[in-house]
This record gives C-alpha cells, sequence and structure tokens, in this order.
C-alpha cells in the first residue's frame, strides 16, 4: 500500500491524459500544416531554424544535434534527406578535420523563408489563439517547470 502513495491519483491521471493528448493533437495538426504549407517536415523546419541563426548559417553536426535534441544518428540520416533536397550541404571543418559542418544552403534558405510566414501562423491560430494571455503566460511557465524538473541525458 505504501508504493501506491506514489502513484499518481485518478484527477491527476485525467490532467496527464488530456495534457499529453492534446499536446499530440496539436502537434499533429501543426505537422500537417507545416507540410501541406510548405513541403517541409518538423525536423526539415528545426534544422533550417537553427542554422538560419547560427554564424555564418553553419554549425558542426555535434552542435546542431544538442541544439535540436537529436541524437547524432537520426540527425545524420535526416541530414542526407536534406541534402538531396539540397536545403543544406556538408562540408569539412576548416579547423577540424575530424567532422564536418553544416551549412545552409541557398534553396535552403530561400525554403526557411518561405515557411516562416505560414508556419507562424499555424502556431498563432493552434496555440496562441486558443488561450487567453493569462493561460498562454501560465503554458510557458508550465513547461519551464517540467523541463526544470526533467533529469539530465
Amino acid at each position: 500500500m505504501a508504493g501506491q502513495r506514489n502513484l499518481p491519483t485518478r484527477d491527476e491521471l485525467r490532467t496527464w491524459r488530456e495534457f499529453v493528448e492534446t499536446t499530440e493533437a496539436l502537434r499533429g495538426h501543426l505537422t500537417a500544416r507545416l507540410q501541406r504549407d510548405t513541403g517541409l517536415s518538423p525536423g526539415d523546419y528545426a534544422v533550417l531554424l537553427a542554422l538560419s541563426e547560427a554564424p555564418g548559417t553553419r554549425l558542426r553536426s555535434s552542435e546542431l544535434a544538442t541544439l535540436i535534441g537529436w541524437e547524432r544518428s537520426r540527425l545524420s540520416h535526416h541530414l542526407a534527406r536534406m541534402e538531396r533536397r539540397q536545403l543544406i550541404r556538408r562540408e569539412e571543418c576548416a579547423t577540424d578535420n575530424r567532422g564536418a559542418e553544416v551549412v545552409l544552403s541557398e534553396t535552403g534558405a530561400e525554403a526557411f523563408r518561405a515557411a516562416t510566414v505560414p508556419h507562424l501562423r499555424a502556431i498563432r491560430e493552434l496555440f496562441v489563439d486558443a488561450l487567453t494571455p493569462e493561460q498562454l503566460t501560465a503554458a510557458g511557465e508550465i513547461a519551464a517547470a517540467l523541463r526544470a524538473h526533467l533529469p539530465d541525458r
């Protein structure tokens, strides 16, 4: 019986399920809109965003993986698909011959620019507009608290 005290209550589980199911539904809608409106996947967009914000629009693969929170093998496979679509290039690192740098191509920069407004519009319509300013602030605080509570990888 003592071990059950550490389990979530029925109300806590209901809140958890609502949170998870809503988050997954929201992500699904945003993914569908992004792909329909721009032809980019959320992974494509994450990579292009990180590269567009990087100095010289280039990052070492390991830095990019850390920035977007992916395992290096997943990133490598995804970058190969993006490279075939000419969204990025991989170049030898000028300062360290052990690694490659991922570089935002002109095609990738154009795709990112074209995707930004439709994607931000979808975020506004599906997330921001559904919440009051107070709820939006609370959502940010909740997300920050959850992230802070997670163990380091």
